[in-house]
């Protein structure tokens, strides 16, 4: 087992990138480990193969930084919260025992990105039940449940409960993003166009992340929110907007 203190979940193997990579690219900075589970290959999107993106993903991954990308191959569009699935996000859980978990957005353009939300949130839950019984890659597992789960914003324009800075790292969190070069803008590319593949989408990404920053004072943020109330020990870390 290799221990991490954040573990990310995306439905679709660009999803962590676009809502929370810059937040990752932080977190690394800072010494945290970070890992990203996909859940499905994106088998159903218009651009690209499975094959290439599994490639563009581990690109993406240690661009991020994260130790572990792993792939559950779920069904793309078809995957269901159920106990079949909550269990294999359980056995992820419970192998890298994250203190903090990241996960799609509650509500969202794409209906996978709710569904893997309410998904990745009840198998958390169901990770420090010991009456639930999990074998990874021949080994039983111990019960082990995240202190938080956080879903970071995607597509739609939802309220975040808190937001991260990420000024610094907004460069390499669009690097990170381009990785996936068969989904993204390539003015050279041939495949169809899609409600992500234009050069204003990446443009739209950048401009959420400046508006989340400007909300609370610093060049760029990201947005997440949190179905559990928040506690803080100290205000040391409260960033102080100027006047």
């Amino acid at each position: 087992m290799q221990k991490l203190d954040i573990l990310t979940f995306g439905a679709h193997p660009d999803d962590v990138e676009l809502g929370c990579g810059g937040t990752l690219l932080s977190l690394v900075a800072q010494g945290k480990k970070v890992g990203i589970i996909d859940l499905t290959k994106g088998e159903l999107g218009t651009r690209g193969t499975v094959e290439g993106r599994l490639v563009e993903a581990t690109i993406a991954a240690k661009l991020i930084g994260a130790l572990v990308r792993t792939n559950l191959e779920m069904a793309d569009g078809f995957f269901e919260n159920n106990e079949a699935h909550q269990l294999k996000v359980v056995e992820q859980i419970r192998q890298y025992q994250p203190s903090i978990v990241f996960c799609n957005a509650p509500d969202d353009r794409h209906p996978d990105h709710g569904r893997a939300s309410t998904l990745v949130e009840e198998a958390c839950f169901k990770a420090g039940l010991a009456k639930i019984k999990t074998n990874y890659q021949g080994v039983d597992q111990k019960p082990w449940r995240p202190t938080q789960v956080f879903h970071y914003i995607q597509s739609k324009s939802l309220t975040p409960n808190f937001v991260v800075d990420i000024s610094g790292f907004i460069d390499q969190k669009m690097e990170a993003i381009l990785a996936h070069s068969s989904q993204f803008f390539d003015p050279n590319s041939k495949e169809p166009n899609t409600f992500i593949s234009g050069a204003s989408f990446l443009e739209f990404i950048k401009g959420r992340a400046k508006e989340m920053g400007h909300q609370v004072g610093v060049e760029y943020a990201e947005g997440f929110i949190t179905h559990k109330l928040l506690g803080i020990r100290n205000f040391d870390s409260i960033i102080q907007q100027t006047t």
